[in-house]
């Protein structure tokens, strides 16, 4: 029995020295370096009232009505926030594509106490796709569409963790390569574009990481980014249209058109993993 009792105080005395060794590397659990991924869903914010802006003198200064030889708006019949099934706006429209998005990411923390601060940057794609429609009198469609080529960010982040669970605020720049594409009915007019262009912006939001081992951790993450695309850029050329063409009726060389919105913003909602260092 004294043998057993000896033995436990022994084990029971190398566990009180051994645990404010285990304690001491785990004082700091988000501190350091690390890599890791996200996946998540990109969800987009309503652009109902999304529309289409012209220049019929090309002059740089959108904001012109394209009207008929008779003095008429030739896109009265409006405009939808997609893609045009048919040259009428009873045809429907088709929702704009959220899809999904990856990212690697890379960052450093430093923690002082419960209190921890850092930066973070990634980069990934997305499968966004955002369109809008203008109907002309014609009848006629016009669409625009921009998809996420590729897209990355920078950010700071700072956050309070009370033992192995990190809640965070995080904030920065947002960068997006933009595929764009136009489609049509018209057949009388050319057309012209300038293809890619780039998204600048901002994302922020906050999120929560848990350390589920020494060096691996899981979490969760939202933000919302705000990108600014306002480069992009149709062409409408005479083609084989007459001089009668609305869109050759102010200038003969033709009209420019883009979108009257040039915010990208979407709702990122994504699950994250980190392996640290």
């Amino acid at each position: 029995m004294k043998c057993l009792k000896m033995t436990s105080l022994a084990a029971l005395a190398a566990a009180l020295v051994a645990s404010p060794a285990m304690a001491q590397s785990e004082d700091k659990p988000f501190d350091g370096v690390y890599i890791g991924g996200s996946i998540g869903i990109p969800a987009q914010s309503s652009d109902g009232r999304e529309g289409v802006t012209f220049d019929t003198n090309r002059d740089g200064s959108f904001g012109d009505t394209v009207r008929t030889s008779l003095g008429a708006d030739a896109f009265s019949p409006g405009f939808c926030g997609g893609a045009a099934y048919g040259r009428t706006p009873g045809e429907g429209c088709r929702n704009d594509k959220d899809g999904i998005e990856y990212a690697v990411r890379v960052g450093a923390d430093m923690q002082q106490g419960k209190f921890v601060y850092g930066v973070v940057l990634e980069a990934g794609k997305s499968q966004a796709r955002d369109s809008v429609t203008a109907y002309s009198t014609t009848p006629a469609f016009y669409t625009l569409t921009r998809k996420i080529d590729y897209q990355g960010g920078a950010r700071l982040r700072a956050g309070f963790a009370p033992g192995n669970i990190l809640f965070y605020a995080t904030g920065g720049l947002a960068y997006a390569k933009l595929k764009n594409s136009f489609s049509t009915s018209n057949t009388a007019n050319s057309f012209s574009d300038n293809g890619k262009t780039n998204g600048w912006g901002w994302s922020a939001g906050g999120g929560t990481e848990v350390k589920l081992a020494k060096n691996f951790s899981i979490g969760a993450e939202y933000l919302y980014s705000r990108l600014k695309d306002n480069d992009y850029t149709v062409g409408v050329n005479p083609g084989t249209a007459p001089a009668t063409n609305p869109f050759l009726l102010v200038n003969a060389a033709g009209t420019d058109m883009r979108r009257t919105d040039p915010r990208f913003d979407m709702h990122n909602i994504r699950l994250t993993a980190a392996i640290r260092f």
